[in-house]
């Protein structure tokens, strides 16, 4: 059945797709700002209609702690790729997540990847750090930046895998509080280990309170942010 079930996600996607990057081009003509809330508005028609016809069901908790005018560097842990399309919807507002340029290169998914993604070549210096600097035009934007601090899924049966400095980094340069979220359950809808496999489960996204920046440094930040995502995932996992 779980076959049955990918069979029918990978349809679904296949075919909604091209009506999102058609929608997404028909927006070229806007204001930047008009433009980003377009793409937010696209972006969560789209995902709806997709978690719903596969029979994911979304939670989202925690939205009392986003304050208007405030934008965070959001750092959310990573256990399967279902993750980044519940964080982009899930954010009430216009975001960027940082993504791996590969992708990008896909036919008409290329184009809706590039809209809500930072690109990066992982492998390559020069395009780390001008992703970086890319990040805090987005934060300059008013945009939210959503980062998985982990760096890839996890696979272990640990909470959280070790967290890189970057997020933090970035949070500490650029003066913005840190927004932790905490993902539940993706990993039951695309687990890791398997292979053409979808099954249909709820998901969550918790956010929790944002940590201030001010007067911390790097591994002080990084530290507070991790044992806070991994107390509040340890409390919460059923």
């Amino acid at each position: 059945m779980a076959r049955v079930f990918a069979l029918w996600a990978i349809l679904l996607f296949s075919t909604t797709i091209v009506v999102v990057a058609l929608l997404l081009l028909l927006t070229n003509g806007l204001s930047r700002n008009k433009r980003n809330w377009a793409t937010q508005r696209i972006f969560e028609g789209w995902m709806k209609v997709f978690f719903v016809f596969t029979g994911v069901r979304r939670i989202f908790k925690g939205y009392e702690y986003f304050k208007p005018g405030q934008v965070y560097v959001i750092t959310c842990n990573h256990r399967s790729y279902m993750d980044p399309p519940l964080s982009s919807i899930g954010i009430p507002a216009p975001n960027r997540t940082i993504a791996k340029e590969d992708m990008a290169r896909i036919p008409v998914f290329g184009i809706i990847y590039r809209r809500g993604s930072v690109l990066v070549n992982r492998n390559s210096e020069e395009s780390r750090r001008q992703s970086y600097m890319r990040m805090k035009e987005v934060l300059r934007q008013g945009l939210h930046m959503c980062i998985y601090p982990e760096g890839t899924r996890n696979r272990t049966p640990q909470p959280l895998l070790p967290f890189h400095d970057g997020a933090f980094r970035l949070a500490v340069e650029a003066g913005h509080a840190v927004m932790p979220a905490v993902l539940f359950y993706t990993e039951r809808v695309l687990p890791t280990n398997k292979t053409f496999y979808f099954w249909p489960h709820r998901v969550e996204m918790h956010f929790l309170p944002p940590v201030e920046v001010r007067g911390k440094n790097i591994g002080a930040l990084k530290e507070e942010v991790t044992a806070i995502m991994k107390q509040h995932y340890e409390a919460h996992k059923k």
